[in-house]
C-alpha cells in the first residue's frame, strides 16, 4: 500500500500563508474532520536546502486517528511513462559493521515497475526501532538524468522513518504524477497510529529537502554544507579542530580493561600525541560478571580499580589528555539492579518489558529515568573529571512501547523526542562536554542525533581491510568533523598494516586504539609519523572540507579495486587512496597541478603525474597513502 494520499488530505482548502524572515507557512483544512494542517518550510541563506515539517490541528469536536501525515511531498520526479529511464535512486544500505554502501538503482531495481497506471508497487526504504539507520541511512536522492538535476532528502529522526517513490493518478487509473513522500513514524510501516483529540496538536519529524544540478557528488557537497551551516547547532568545545581520541577497546582491551592494563596504554597513547583517552565498556562490572548485562548503576568495579576509577582518570589528566568512559544510559542490564524499578521506567508491550540482547530498555519519558541519568552524568563530569562520554546503544527498541500511548510506534516516537530533550539539557549543564553517539557502530547514525551530538562512531568493523569502503560511504552521511573512523593496528601488524589503520582515519576524525606499548618498532613508528602528520598538516582543515570521491562510490565486498576519498576545502585539498588486492598501479584522474605524498614516506611508495592523471605504484597490495593536491 503506497503513502500517497488519504481522504482528508484530498479534501484540504487553502487557507492562506504566513512569512517569517526566512519560514513559510502554508494552510490549509478539512471541514469534514476539522483538521488544520500547517506546512512548515524553514529556508537557509544560499543554501539549495530547506527543512520541512508538518502540524495537525483537530479544531472539531470529534477524535481523529492519524494513520499517516508526510513531512514533505515531491511531486513531478519524472515523467509518469518513462521514469525508469528518466529516474536513478542513490541510497545506501548500512548494516552492522559494512556502513554506508551506496547504491544507484534504476526505480525497476527496486520494484517500482512502469505499467502506464497508477503502481501498486514503490521503491521505497525505512527504519523501525531506535536504530534508526540499522538498514537504511535516513537520506536518498533521486536523480533525473535527462534534466540534470537530483533531489534529495535526508530525515532527521532518532526513530522510525519511511521515504517512498511511486506514482499517483488524478484522472481514474491513468498515472500522471511521480512522487516523493517523505516521513517519520506511520501506521502501516511502524505501528505509529495516533488518535488526535479535539484540541490536540501533533507533528511530523522534520526532514531536509534539496535539489542541485548534477549527481550523487553534488548532493552530497549541498548536503555538508547544510549539515555544517544549518544543521548541526554551535557548541562551544574544542571538537571542530579534531583533538586525537584513544579508546582502549578495539584491537585492545575489548571490554576488560583494569588499573593495571591501563597504565602502559595511557603512557604509549601520551607518546604517540593522544589527546582524548576512553575507557570504554567495562569499568562498572566486576571481573566476574559480564559487562553486557550489568549496564545500569555505573558505579566503579572494585576488582577492576583498587585504588579507584578516579585515580586511573587522574593519571590520564597528568599525561596531558582528557579522560573520557564509555555509558550506555537507555538500558538496564537484566541483572543489575536498575532493573528493580517499577515497570513504568521501562519499554513495555502486552503487559511485559521488553527485553533485547539481555537488556532492558528505559523510557525517557519518565521524570525518574531522566532524574536518575541526571545524576549519572553529574558524577561521571564532576566527580571524576570525564571530559568525554562514549554513548553506545547496543540494542533496538524496535516497535516501542505501549504505556501511555495509542500505538507502540506513537510511544516510540514520545520516547524519542523525551531522548532528545534530555540531551539538549545534558550538554546545556556541560557545555565543554564531548558525546560521541554511537550505535554499535553506525546504527543510529542521524541527524536527530547529530545535530547534537560532536562524534558518530563509524562502524564496529574489525577488519582494517574493511574500513576504506566503510569510512569513504559514511562520509557522504556525517560531517568529516563529526565521522570517527577506527584506527588499530595489532601487535603483529607490519610497517604497511599500521600504515594502512593510520589512512583509514586521517581524513576524518581518529579514534586510536590497539596495543600502542606492544607494537613492533616499525609499526609504532608509522603510527606516531600517521599522527604527527594528520596534526601538523591536514587536522585543521577539516571542519571546512567536504568529501568528493574521484573512484566513485565502493564496495565493502570487493578486495581487489582501489578507493580513493577525497577531501577539499578552501585551504588544502588531500586525498586517501587504497591498494587493495588488485595490480601495483592506481591511476586518479588528475585534480590538480601539484601532487605530494604526505604518508607514508618510506615504504616505497610513488606518486607522479601523467596525461590528466595521476599515477601511484604500491610496492605490496594492501597499502594505502595521503596525497595533498594543490591547483
Amino acid at each position: 500500500m503506497k503513502q500517497a494520499v488519504g481522504n482528508p488530505g484530498l479534501r484540504l482548502k487553502y487557507m492562506g500563508k504566513r512569512e517569517e524572515d526566512l519560514l513559510l507557512v502554508l494552510e490549509h483544512a478539512d471541514d469534514q474532520t476539522g483538521l488544520k494542517v500547517e506546512s512548515f518550510y524553514q529556508t537557509f541563506a544560499n543554501s539549495p536546502v530547506l527543512r520541512r515539517h508538518t502540524r495537525v490541528s483537530n479544531t472539531g469536536t470529534a477524535a481523529v486517528g492519524i494513520e499517516f501525515l508526510s513531512s514533505a511531498m515531491l511531486h513531478g520526479l519524472a515523467d509518469p511513462f518513462r521514469y525508469n529511464n528518466q529516474l536513478r535512486i542513490h541510497l545506501a544500505y548500512n548494516s552492522w559493521m559494512s556502513e554506508g554502501q551506496w547504491h544507484t538503482l534504476r526505480p525497476s531495481d527496486m520494484g517500482f515497475v512502469e505499467n502506464e497506471r497508477a503502481s501498486w508497487s514503490e521503491a521505497a526504504a525505512d527504519g523501525i526501532g531506535t536504530w534508526s539507520t540499522e538498514k537504511y541511512l535516513a537520506m536518498a536522492g533521486v536523480e533525473n538524468k535527462e534534466l540534470g538535476l537530483t533531489t534529495f532528502w535526508q530525515i532527521e529522526h532518532n526513530g522510525s522513518w519511511h521515504w517512498e517513490i511511486s506514482n499517483a493518478s488524478s484522472r481514474g487509473n491513468l498515472a500522471d504524477d511521480v512522487y516523493g513522500y517523505l516521513g517519520g513514524p506511520d501506521a502501516l510501516h511502524a505501528q505509529a497510529w495516533k488518535q488526535l483529540e479535539p484540541g490536540a496538536v501533533y507533528e511530523t519529524v522534520p526532514v531536509a529537502v534539496g535539489c542541485v544540478r548534477g549527481g550523487f557528488e553534488e548532493m552530497v557537497t549541498a548536503l555538508t554544507q547544510y549539515r555544517r551551516s544549518d544543521c548541526v547547532r554551535p557548541r562551544p568545545d574544542r571538537n571542530r579542530s579534531c583533538p586525537i581520541i584513544f579508546n582502549d577497546y578495539m584491537n585492545c582491551l575489548e571490554g576488560d580493561p583494569t588499573e593495571e592494563k591501563e597504565r602502559p596504554l595511557i603512557a604509549a597513547a601520551a607518546a604517540m600525541g593522544c589527546e582524548y583517552f576512553v575507557i570504554d565498556a567495562g569499568w562498572y562490572a566486576e571481573r566476574n560478571e559480564n559487562w553486557s548485562e550489568t549496564v545500569g548503576l555505573w558505579q566503579p568495579a572494585q576488582s577492576r580499580w583498587p585504588k579507584g576509577l578516579k585515580y586511573t582518570l587522574d593519571q590520564i589528566r597528568a599525561a596531558g589528555m582528557t579522560p573520557g568512559l564509555w555509558l550506555e544510559p537507555e538500558v538496564a542490564g537484566m541483572h543489575s539492579s536498575l532493573a528493580q524499578k517499577p515497570d513504568s521506567w521501562f519499554f513495555m508491550r502486552h503487559g511485559r518489558r521488553v527485553i533485547k540482547n539481555s537488556r532492558l530498555l528505559l523510557d525517557f519519558r519518565h521524570p525518574d529515568v531522566c532524574a536518575y541519568l541526571n545524576g549519572v552524568l553529574h558524577r561521571l563530569v564532576k566527580d571524576y573529571g570525564a571530559g568525554y562520554i562514549k554513548m553506545d546503544y547496543n540494542t533496538d527498541g524496535l516497535e516501542g512501547t505501549e504505556t501511555d500511548a495509542e500505538s507502540f510506534g506513537q510511544g516510540l516516537l514520545e520516547h524519542n523526542r523525551a531522548l532528545l530533550a534530555w540531551l539538549d539539557a545534558v550538554l546545556e549543564r556541560y557545555p565543554e562536554l564531548i558525546i560521541e553517539n554511537c550505535g554499535s557502530g553506525g546504527g543510529r547514525m542521524d541527524y536527530a542525533m547529530l545535530s547534537r551530538l560532536q562524534l558518530q562512531s563509524c562502524s564496529d568493523q574489525e577488519e582494517y581491510l574493511n574500513f576504506p569502503a566503510i569510512a569513504t560511504g559514511a562520509s557522504a552521511a556525517v560531517l568529516p568533523e563529526q565521522l570517527a573512523v577506527w584506527s588499530y593496528p595489532t601487535e603483529q601488524s607490519t610497517a604497511e598494516a599500521a600504515s594502512f589503520n593510520m589512512v583509514n582515519a586521517m581524513l576524518l576524525r581518529v579514534h586510536q586504539s590497539g596495543h600502542l606499548a606492544q607494537l613492533t618498532p616499525e609499526a609504532k613508528e608509522q603510527v606516531k609519523q600517521g599522527l604527527f602528520v594528520y596534526k601538523s598538516r591536514i587536522r585543521m582543515h577539516i571542519a571546512n572540507a567536504t568529501p568528493f570521491y574521484p573512484l566513485g562510490m565502493p564496495d565493502v565486498t570487493d578486495r581487489q579495486t582501489p578507493v580513493a576519498l577525497g577531501m577539499r576545502g578552501p585551504g588544502a585539498t588531500f586525498m586517501a587512496v587504497w591498494r587493495l588486492g588488485g595490480i601495483n598501479e592506481v591511476q586518479i584522474p588528475s585534480l590538480a597541478h601539484e601532487v605530494e605524498l604526505l604518508y607514508p614516506m618510506n615504504l616505497g611508495i610513488s606518486v607522479r603525474q601523467g596525461k590528466g592523471k595521476v599515477i601511484m605504484r604500491f610496492p605490496k597490495p594492501q597499502m594505502g597513502c595521503i596525497l595533498s593536491l594543490r591547483t
